[in-house]
């Protein structure tokens, strides 16, 4: 048997790890009897070498076998999730989730922390005073069968090896792999026990996927792997060259969700929430005119409700939710424009960086976000603006990290005296 060390090797050649090796791997790391130094190494080496299609699959079943695998199937409707692959200030999960728990569908969603530059939904769920994400799976199960959806972490039971790789890699700079991606992602979704899966996969200069051609590619691995398993599958790749919505950081984007669910959203992220809707609600076998029925469920309140259920039966204070003073940022502090012109472009991962270092990150494992941190872009990519106009309105609760924050983000930011070209929004959806 080859030893962890001949296994990097291997890998560091571009030599394919067989499954039982890859089983070695990835649970003798869960189980420290690898070192995380000799797993980073092993990370960094299929970073740079990938992975056979062969070797994704087995290493998607090793972290899917590594804990439990739920079952949804008894329940009288169709029990779907949705996934992001990251992005700066994607918030969709907070509203797509209870949208479509309001228009009959099951959710049961397992998110993620931050990862790289992208935010996370759980990190997100935790500043709602009292939230319990990390509730036993019998719990999680029952409020999936009374509310119609529940989110929360991974617990110990559902696929431990992910989430002990998956914080090695937020630190290692090994996110944008990928393997490694559609391993965490289809392993992690295939235990939740749903039957339907749409997919958004974020392509521009704030996602891990730079171009179109990469994030087709990815879709249509996680697309293979997830119909392998049984699940029905679509997807959309979604534009990231600049943050989505408003607001990025912690509590502002928990605040920005709540106001799209009482239908006051951004076109950006509206768009972008109804078109994976409808794919949810196809998947689902429902019929006639979805997007209507989606924007009756804003409009109506039945979305908004869902969430409320939803932090209620999980611990959370539904009342903070409406209450100004929650999360309240002790500091702030605003960009201009130095010149007139157009708001031509804004570097996305800079502005991801941006957010974790006005702390609502981590540049660390053992990082505490601050939930207060973040920003709220007062003009979007081809507004016009003039000089000194307010342009960014940055908050949190470090002095220090407030001005590095400023720092990042100014620099990201480009005023120029010509329009910018026309950008998608949606690039392309499956099927």
């Amino acid at each position: 048997m080859k030893s962890a060390y001949e296994l990097i090797q291997d890998k560091q050649t571009g030599k394919e790890n067989t499954p039982e090796e890859l089983k070695i791997l990835v649970n003798g790391f869960t189980a420290g009897d690898i070192p995380a130094y000799q797993m980073s190494a092993w990370l960094m080496a299929v970073y740079f070498q990938g992975m056979t299609p062969g070797e994704t699959l087995a290493y998607t079943r090793v972290m899917l076998e590594s804990g439990r695998r739920m079952d949804f199937s008894y329940l009288d409707g169709f029990a779907v999730d949705k996934h992001s692959t990251g992005g700066v200030g994607d918030k969709v999960s907070l509203i797509l989730g209870p949208l479509l728990a309001a228009c009959g569908c099951y959710v049961p969603m397992i998110s993620g922390r931050g990862l790289g530059h992208t935010g996370g939904t759980l990190d997100k769920l935790d500043s709602i005073p009292g939230y319990r994400t990390g509730i036993e799976l019998d719990e999680f199960k029952k409020i999936v069968e009374t509310v119609g959806i529940s989110m929360i972490g991974q617990t110990d039971d559902i696929c431990p090896a992910d989430r002990a790789v998956y914080a090695l890699r937020d630190v290692t700079s090994t996110v944008a792999s990928l393997p490694l991606i559609s391993g965490s992602i289809m392993s992690k979704k295939i235990a939740e026990g749903i039957s339907g899966l749409v997919l958004d996969i974020k392509c521009g200069n704030g996602a891990f996927m730079r171009t179109e051609e990469e994030a087709e590619l990815l879709a249509r691995l996680l697309l293979k792997v997830g119909q392998d398993y049984g699940l029905k599958v679509s997807f959309s790749v979604t534009d990231m060259n600049q943050p989505l919505g408003n607001a990025a950081g912690i509590w502002c984007e928990v605040r920005e969700s709540i106001d799209i669910l009482k239908n006051q959203a951004p076109a950006d992220i509206l768009e972008v929430i109804l078109t994976l809707g409808e794919q949810a609600l196809v998947l689902a076998g429902q019929e006639g005119n979805l997007r209507k029925k989606l924007s009756r469920a804003l409009q109506d309140g039945s979305a908004y409700e869902k969430f409320q259920q939803m932090v209620s039966a999980q611990g959370g204070a539904a009342a903070s939710l409406e209450n100004p003073a929650t999360n309240t940022p002790q500091y702030e502090t605003v960009i201009t424009a130095p010149v007139e012109g157009y708001f031509y472009q804004i570097d996305t991962l800079q502005a991801g960086l941006a957010v974790i270092a006005l702390g609502g990150g981590r540049k660390i494992q053992s990082d505490t976000p601050d939930p207060t941190a973040g920003f709220i872009l007062l003009h979007k990519i081809g507004d016009t603006l003039k000089a000194g106009e307010p342009l960014v309105k940055l908050f949190c609760s470090n002095s220090r990290k407030l001005e590095e924050g400023k720092l990042i983000l100014s620099r990201a930011v480009t005023i120029d005296t010509k329009p910018p070209d026309a950008r998608k929004l949606i690039y392309g959806t499956y099927p």
